[in-house]
C-alpha cells in the first residue's frame, strides 16, 4: 500500500513543487496548480488527468480509480485509491500529473537529467 510518505518523496523530488496542507489535504503544486492531493485520511489521492480520458480510466478499473467529486469536476482531476496501487504506479501517476502542469521546458531537463 502507498502512504503519504511515499507520495511526498516522489513529488518532493520534482522540480518546482511545493507542499500544502488545506482542508487537511495534503497537496502538491507548481505555483498554486495543484496536481496531486492526499486525502485526511490517506485512503485516496487525487491527481491531474485530462478530462477527456478519465471516464475510460475509470471504467478500465472502476476498484482502483474514481471519478472527481462533483465540485472538482471542471477540473483535469481524477481519484486513486491509494491501497490499489504500487509504489511503481504512483510514481507514474504522480510524475505525468506533475508533467501537466510544468512548464515544457522543465519537464524536459527533468527527462534529460
Amino acid at each position: 500500500m502507498v502512504t503519504v510518505e511515499d507520495v511526498r518523496r516522489v513529488a518532493l523530488a520534482l522540480p518546482r513543487t511545493e507542499e500544502a496542507l488545506v482542508r487537511d489535504h495534503v497537496k502538491f503544486r507548481i505555483r498554486g496548480i495543484v496536481y496531486a492531493s492526499v486525502s485526511p485520511d490517506e485512503t485516496l489521492m487525487g491527481f491531474a488527468f485530462p478530462k477527456e480520458e478519465r471516464a475510460a480510466l475509470v471504467a478500465s478499473e472502476p476498484d482502483k480509480f474514481l471519478m472527481p467529486l462533483p465540485s472538482d469536476e471542471r477540473y483535469q482531476w481524477v481519484r486513486v485509491r491509494m491501497a490499489a496501487i504500487d509504489e511503481a504506479e504512483m510514481r507514474e501517476l504522480v510524475v505525468d500529473a506533475w508533467r501537466m502542469v510544468v512548464p515544457k521546458r522543465v519537464a524536459a531537463a527533468y527527462d534529460a537529467s
